[in-house]
């Protein structure tokens, strides 16, 4: 396939699969493993590169998720670019090396497929799992489809492994509808992701010529500047994430959004807030309810942490009502997306009306009559209709 003159070669991959197909063209020094559905597919197809001599690594099948953090950390510790991959459980087994990863600044990239948490037990998709590790330190991108997964693997690293930046990231994929559905996925040459991604040379690595301590305590006299040091990288990497996203779309011929993605935004009078795979069905709503005459738009939030507050506090200004899809619910309040739209929007002047509608958890499908039922609950409010601000979509009991 030819875009420009950008040359890729085109094939037929679920997420998972193009995921691993990112992670192979980003050469990882080490990977460490542990199977959960439905990640598994991604260290299954590495393994078969690995196996066939299409990767040169080190594939480290370790005893336990908790595992698998901990030796991507010790490899990312002596200079290593490493990669790892969960789901769900897994996730949040790995919740104690989250921290210690992000707050010794290294680099690491994590694929995570989006399943619900028990109990009661699930293997299907909603993201209350990545949602529970917001505040953990590390970058979280959400993806719509196997294309934005590749693309965002190599991405990652160099958002990652940017001088100024030196945080984990982590993407993230709503399991089984991203992971396991199938789609043309162009795959660019090697050569071309050697040119983006240079080879990892760390400056975060033991060096017997300059020691330095890791996973140490520090004392309440200086705790808070390392905290503070964390902080300041997530929110400089918003622009990096912009800056990024450019140079590769200008080098591959696709260019992603960087932290928001609108779609026919510039005249709408309600907008609905996405993440992830119900992006591109929430795409073909918006195109039918416009050729009614109906001002809707779509802003597809790429990133969830760092939070592009910035935006939301722009949008406030050009819509009346604001709906946000959250595919998680935080018990006793409200969705997670939702929450941060909220608090984004708020100021003393008032803000736009707003809806949080929680669908799709455990893999629940988000049909495309349940949005426009959402859109027209939006479009009512932005009219002067009461509507309750958190709203359950697609119940049994409303069949």
């Amino acid at each position: 396939m030819t875009s420009g003159n950008k040359v890729s070669k085109r094939e037929f991959l679920n997420g998972d699969e193009a995921v691993a197909y990112g992670v192979r063209l980003c050469r990882p020094n080490v990977v460490s493993v542990y199977p959960i559905t439905p990640q598994t597919i991604v260290v299954e197809k590495i393994s078969e590169f690995v196996a066939n001599k299409l990767m040169d690594c080190e594939y480290i099948h370790v005893e336990s998720e908790h595992s698998a953090m901990a030796a991507a950390m010790g490899a990312s510790m002596v200079g290593a670019r490493a990669f790892t991959a969960t789901s769900s459980q897994g996730l949040a087994y790995m919740h104690e090396m989250l921290h210690y990863v992000s707050g010794s600044r290294f680099p690491i990239v994590m694929m995570n497929a989006n399943r619900t948490l028990a109990a009661p037990w699930n293997i299907f998709g909603d993201q209350r799992d990545s949602m529970a590790q917001r505040d953990t330190g590390w970058i979280q991108v959400y993806v719509e489809n196997g294309q934005e997964a590749l693309d965002m693997i190599i991405q990652a690293y160099r958002l990652a492994e940017h001088e100024g930046i030196y945080l984990p990231v982590m993407v993230n994929l709503d399991g089984f509808v991203n992971t396991h559905t199938y789609e043309l996925v162009s795959v660019p040459s090697q050569k071309e992701v050697d040119e983006f991604l240079p080879a990892f040379v760390s400056k975060n690595a033991v060096d017997f010529n300059n020691p330095r301590s890791y996973c140490m305590s520090a004392s309440t006299e200086w705790n808070m500047e390392f905290r503070q040091q964390q902080h300041e990288a997530m929110m400089k990497s918003k622009k990096v994430i912009e800056s990024i996203d450019r140079e590769f779309g200008d080098k591959f011929g696709r260019y992603h959004g960087g932290m928001v993605k609108e779609y026919k935004c510039d005249d709408a009078e309600v907008v609905m807030v996405t993440t992830g795979s119900v992006s591109g069905t929430s795409r073909l709503v918006v195109d039918s309810m416009r050729e009614k005459g109906l001002k809707v738009g779509l802003v597809k939030l790429r990133f969830f942490r760092p939070f592009p507050a910035e935006y939301f506090r722009e949008l406030k200004s050009r819509v009346k009502a604001v709906g946000v899809i959250d595919r998680n619910l935080s018990f006793g309040y409200e969705g997670a997306v939702g929450s941060e739209v909220k608090s984004a929007m708020y100021d003393s002047c008032g803000s736009p009306k707003f809806i949080d509608f929680i669908a799709g958890i455990a893999g629940r499908d988000i049909k495309k009559d349940d949005i426009e039922l959402m859109y027209n609950k939006l479009l009512n409010l932005s009219m002067g209709q009461e509507e309750a601000e958190l709203q359950f979509i697609g119940m049994r009991w409303q069949e």
